[in-house]
């Protein structure tokens, strides 16, 4: 498979293909700043009506470029840049900052790129594909470093360790998890399972694995004897997203029952785990596997809904916080910046991402 260097877009794509544009007001976080630009930076005017309350140059910034719907989308760790995986089999990455500008392509996967995670040090990025495989990615020179076959099946969902060496969890439609050492070709091993697995989430500090597939429920896997410690049961439909939030204690879940979850998995809690439910995304027409997240205090929880909006519960309250409107198709994927959380990133089926500011 051919691969394409990190390149300028203009040097990339034909300036009608890959473009940027501010949108005015998407109401989100209810800002009436305003700033446009028309085409570029360089080229357009740039009309501040009020002092920014971030790096973005409007409200609501909308990255256009992919083909096909946008399934993943990451900020690194900095959170000065982000990646895109989409059906068109590209990943996209971008600037956050200014006019938020398209900077390299990375090409190579067979099938549509689902979910991405970046290196520790933001200097690789992992992807996982449909076309049975994962790869990873030197995103200084946008070349591929290796792929990782091995899976029978598309491969939905991957995770990568926080902290220790660097080790990579991936789950797939053949009902195997995959642990791999991004510096070796092959897996380490695959462990076994009887459903195809539709989110993974591994926890840097317990070596505890949970995975949740179209059984509806969450198993949690002691990595070391790859075995069932305990399920997390009360989702009525398959699990689309799994993640631990900041703190370690408490497991984050979507799923096409139209409710977001918390778990208790804390090593001594009570036998009953469910914390609460969060209600207000809804699964809507398509599949997808809708993703949800928390933000770095673990205070606040996103998740995106099929009808082309992103819900915001505060985390203890269960209260939404925001009903975020704005795209044309499900959103797939949500993530607030790392380096500034007024800063929200969405991903959706209508080929496009928005960076929005939710105020102070």
């Amino acid at each position: 498979m051919a691969t394409a260097g990190k390149r300028p877009a203009a040097d990339s794509f034909g300036s009608t293909q890959l473009v940027k544009r501010a949108k005015s007001d998407a109401n989100i976080g209810g800002s009436s700043q305003v700033a446009v630009v028309n085409g570029s930076v360089q080229n357009g005017a740039l009309i501040q009506a009020v002092p920014r309350l971030t790096s973005l140059q409007s409200p609501v910034m909308e990255l256009t470029g992919h083909g096909g719907e946008v399934f993943a989308a990451r900020f690194d760790p900095t959170g000065q840049y982000i990646a895109s995986g989409s059906m068109d089999r590209s990943i996209l990455l971008w600037r956050t900052s200014g006019a938020c500008d398209n900077f390299g392509i990375l090409t190579g996967h067979k099938q549509a790129v689902v979910d991405l995670h970046w290196s520790r040090d933001s200097r690789v990025l992992y992807s996982a594909s449909a076309d049975m495989q994962l790869a990873s990615w030197d995103t200084e020179t946008g070349q591929r470093i290796r792929r990782h076959p091995g899976h029978e099946e598309v491969i939905n969902c991957m995770d990568v360790r926080k902290r220790g060496e660097e080790l990579l969890v991936s789950g797939s439609d053949d009902g195997s998890i995959g642990i791999w050492d991004p510096r070796m070709k092959d897996a380490i091993d695959y462990i076994q399972t009887d459903f195809p697995i539709t989110a993974i989430a591994l926890n840097s500090d317990t070596n505890e694995l949970f995975t949740g597939g179209i059984d509806n429920d969450i198993k949690v896997w002691d990595l070391r004897k790859k075995t069932v410690t305990y399920a997390l049961m009360g989702h009525t439909d398959t699990v689309t997203s799994l993640a631990i939030s900041p703190d370690g204690q408490y497991l984050l879940s979507n799923s096409h029952d139209s409710t977001v979850r918390t778990w208790d998995i804390r090593p001594f809690a009570p036998a009953d785990r469910r914390v609460l439910t969060y209600d207000g995304a809804q699964r809507g027409m398509e599949p997808n596997l809708l993703k949800a997240c928390w933000d770095g205090k673990g205070e606040r929880i996103a998740a995106g809904s099929g009808d082309g909006s992103v819900a915001i519960w505060d985390a203890r309250t269960q209260k939404l916080l925001n009903k975020l409107p704005g795209h044309r198709g499900a959103v797939n994927d949500v993530r607030f910046s790392p380096q500034d959380e007024r800063i929200l990133l969405s991903a959706s089926s209508d080929r496009t991402l928005m960076l929005g500011e939710l105020g102070k």
